[in-house]
């Protein structure tokens, strides 16, 4: 009687093997659970690491605070209220409190942006207000920005600032606007006036809110009216300026029929 074929011996083996692999439950899963747990001990290694890098290491702490931007605040200013922790962990400095503080205590500072600057320092970006008129406060002045923030009070004025005199009439308009409004009135006439005629200004004089009034060098003066259509004004005045550099008073109250007289 002959023997299996190849074949029948093929099919017998694989038979055989299949058994094998079914009387091993979960055979085949067994490495994949392995590769699963070296990965998860792996990533748990990795966080703690990194935990104890950024908390626990002596590598990346704060030894340094850096200022930029400051001009009449000085770096040591800054610095000083900030309070930033020399020696603390980088990461464990507090960013926006840091700002507020900052912003809080420190009212020249319009902006600050506090950064990280990796591996050992704090970086303090800092913009000033800058004053774009001045109010009068016994012998001292008050420095309003373009916002109309009074921010600061200093001794001596600043060059090339305007005074501001606010001597509203007893009328309707001041009922109506209130000292604030013609305050911002006037902020919003020195931000639209030409580069020219701003480093020539001495005075911004409101009476009420459609009476501004500006005096120049050289006893030149301005009527500026109200601070609506600010940019239209502004062209029209420095167009009258170059016609007429000899005239004293420019009226620019409607610039669609400007005028200029001697005085």
């Amino acid at each position: 009687m002959a023997g299996p074929t190849t074949a029948q011996r093929g099919a017998e083996q694989q038979e055989d093997t299949d058994r094998s692999s079914r009387g091993r439950p979960g055979g085949r899963r067994l490495p994949r659970r392995r590769t699963l747990i070296l990965i998860a001990v792996l990533v748990v290694l990795l966080a703690t690491g990194c935990v104890w890098l950024l908390y626990g290491s002596s590598w990346l702490r704060v030894e340094r605070v850096r200022t930029t931007g400051t001009e009449v605040l000085t770096p040591a200013e800054v610095e000083a209220v900030a309070a930033v922790p020399v020696g603390a962990p980088l990461i464990s400095v507090d960013i926006d409190a840091t700002e507020r503080r900052l912003r809080r205590e420190l009212p020249r500072i319009d902006t600050v942006d506090v950064v990280r600057a990796w591996p050992h320092g704090i970086a303090l970006k800092v913009t000033e207000r800058k004053p774009v008129l001045l109010v009068k406060k016994g012998a001292r002045f008050v420095e309003v920005d373009a916002k109309g923030v009074r921010f600061a009070t200093v001794d001596k004025a600043p060059g090339r600032v305007p005074l501001l005199e606010l001597a509203p009439e007893r009328s309707s308009s001041l009922r109506r606007f209130g000292g604030d409004r013609l305050l911002r009135e006037a902020v919003r006439v020195a931000g639209d006036l030409p580069e020219g005629v701003a480093k020539d200004a001495r005075v911004v004089k409101v009476t009420s809110y459609d009476s501004i009034s500006l005096e120049l060098s050289r006893g030149r003066s301005v009527f500026w009216g109200s601070g609506e259509k600010g940019p239209v004004k502004a062209r029209v005045l420095t167009a009258l300026m170059k016609a007429a550099p000899k005239a004293g008073h420019f009226d620019v109250s409607a610039p669609t029929a400007p005028a200029v007289s001697d005085s």
